[in-house]
């Protein structure tokens, strides 16, 4: 298996086997989308990669797409922190543009899960960025994904609700190592 790491153009020709990844990653508890689901969440794909600074990690084994990690920098005006449910500092909320890598989605293939292919593209990932902090949103009953970014350094800062009738998120961050 190789990680690749691509900008918004390249990610874009990978949006049909994309698209499968979230299919088949989020279509069990407990999110259990389905067809419209992953038809909004290509939406805001193809405005998210054509993002400045957006960059992505996908696995590929033998040529097959067996995950998918990507995001963008926050912008000084971006509307993230304004789904939190929970009051937050002030400071924590600030953003520039560069302090702050939204990752806005990780996800494996359910039948290549437990072999390490999340760790590996998450790293590879945020080894690249020059950002202080990684930001996600995880549903808090995603129990085997909320071990794994607690273990990767992630901590909790609060729960939001990121769109209209979205379940309630736990908003995690994970600050990044400065060279």
């Amino acid at each position: 298996m190789t990680v690749q790491l691509l900008n918004g153009e390249q990610t874009a020709e990978l949006e049909s086997e994309l698209k499968q990844v979230f299919a088949e990653a989020f279509a069990e508890p407990p999110y259990g989308e389905g067809p419209a689901d992953v038809e909004r969440a290509f939406r805001r794909f193809r405005s998210q990669m054509r993002r400045p600074g957006f960059r992505a990690a996908i696995p590929f084994d033998e040529e097959a797409v067996v995950g998918m990690a990507y995001g963008y920098p926050l912008s000084a005006n971006t509307g993230w922190w304004d789904t939190l449910i929970d009051p937050v500092p002030n400071d924590l909320r600030r953003e520039d543009g560069k302090r702050t890598f939204g990752l806005f989605e990780l996800a494996v293939r359910p039948q290549r899960r437990g072999q390490g292919i999340a760790s590996h593209m998450h790293r590879a990932l945020t080894e690249v960025l020059d950002n202080e902090r990684v930001m996600l949103n995880s549903r808090p009953e995603a129990t085997n994904a909320q071990a794994a970014y607690r273990a990767w350094g992630y901590r909790r800062v609060g729960s939001a609700i990121p769109w209209e009738g979205a379940a309630r998120h736990d908003v995690m961050v994970l600050d990044l190592p400065h060279p």
